[in-house]
């Protein structure tokens, strides 16, 4: 049937009117803030991690944003201090992204990771990553939508024992971990792990976190006489003390640690007992100035004074968001949880400008790549005591 003059007139102008109401909405799209929320421990007992993780995070926006932001869409960075509690981290999560599209998002805590993954599944738009390298979220097919910025905990270990197994084959290597959820992650494979390297685990001590009498646990390590001891699961108390006893005890055994404890400030504070500490870090500490790091030269030049480790890991959260969004939108794809994990998953040998020492692939949730440094107490700084290591 043949449409009158009316009619064909009436559908001209309602496609005019449908083209006009097109055009301004992917002109927005195109315009948009790519918004990056944070549940963020600036205050309360991960303060110290907290602040130097926002400042990171804010500062590579900065520079993103300072070099024309991503296909002319600027990166938006809105935090809300949680005080590090599940509840208030949900509330904050819940705050920002009914107020903002949010499509990346940083947690506080593996407690707060396990708590928001079925609400991040439900609406399927936001790429998440955190605090936490709690080995449990490294599992894409449980947390499609999360990843970790190193390597998860047991990883960690492996770094560590792989170091071991190399420097003395067959050692003796004694586990001390806190009685917390991220004490206990890490031992149990370690342990299987260590058995395969060709090293033993002659004792396993567990004690609470924070600070304790050790004297009863010292005594049970030296007993045990490993080579090397692995403390996970605290940050710095009740290590120092198990080292000052272990010393005045006749011990040789060389002391070693995971990330949260592997703050340069952190290490310094156990003053003359913490000389040859060692542990895991899977990024470049702040004065590092031993292989060429541009992004280091960067952040150098915007804070002159000492980063944390925490700062490193926000920066490059940060670094890996902005990867993740420009290769989605550089495949013309929409920015979705799904097509933002699969951007971050095509990252393969990746240069983080020197932050990490080795070009980066990341597949699954985790990037397997540490490094064993270890603290010079006279030059008051850790030093690289092997090479990079990537499982």
């Amino acid at each position: 049937m043949k449409s009158s003059p009316l009619s064909q007139g009436r559908r001209a102008l309602l496609l005019a009117a449908g083209a006009s109401l097109v055009t301004p909405l992917v002109r927005a799209q195109a315009g948009e803030d790519i918004v990056i929320g944070g549940s963020i421990p600036m205050t309360g007992v991960f303060a110290f991690a907290g602040v130097g993780i926002n400042d990171g995070l804010a500062d590579y926006v900065k520079i993103v944003n300072e070099a024309g932001g991503i296909k002319g869409r600027k990166l938006r960075y809105v935090p809300e201090d949680t005080g590090y509690k599940v509840d208030v981290s949900v509330a904050a999560f819940k705050k920002i992204t009914s107020q903002n599209k949010v499509n990346l998002y940083y947690g506080d805590s593996t407690a707060f990771s396990k708590t928001i993954n079925p609400e991040l599944q439900r609406v399927g738009n936001i790429l998440m990553t955190g605090a936490s390298f709690a080995t449990e979220l490294n599992n894409a097919q449980k947390y499609p939508d999360q990843f970790l910025v190193g390597p998860d905990y047991t990883e960690m270990f492996g770094i560590l024992l792989r170091h071991i197994a190399k420097e003395k084959p067959g050692a003796k290597v004694a586990f001390v971990y806190s009685d917390s959820e991220f004490g206990r992650d890490p031992i149990d494979s370690s342990e299987a792990l260590a058995k395969k390297l060709g090293l033993t685990v002659p004792v396993k001590i567990m004690t609470p976190a924070g600070s304790v009498d050790v004297s009863g646990e010292v005594i049970k390590l030296r007993r045990a006489a490993p080579d090397y001891t692995i403390f996970h699961g605290y940050i710095l108390a009740p290590i120092p003390e198990f080292i000052t006893q272990g010393k005045q005890q006749g011990m040789t055994t060389k002391w070693m640690g995971t990330f949260w404890t592997m703050d340069s400030s952190t290490v310094m504070k156990m003053g003359e007992a913490g000389d040859g500490f060692m542990g895991v870090m899977p990024y470049r500490y702040y004065y590092d100035t031993s292989a060429k790091a541009p992004m280091l030269d960067k952040i150098r030049q915007m804070r002159p004074a000492y980063q944390s480790t925490a700062y490193i890991q926000g920066f490059l959260a940060g670094m890996f968001f902005a990867e993740a969004a420009k290769r989605t939108l550089d495949a013309g794809k929409e920015l979705n949880a799904k097509n933002l994990k699969a951007a971050l998953n095509s990252i393969k040998d990746f240069d983080t400008g020197g932050l990490i020492g080795v070009p980066v692939t990341i597949k699954g949730n985790s990037i397997p790549v540490g490094r064993v440094y270890k603290a010079d107490m006279k030059a008051q700084k850790m030093v690289a005591a092997s090479d990079w290591i990537a499982l």
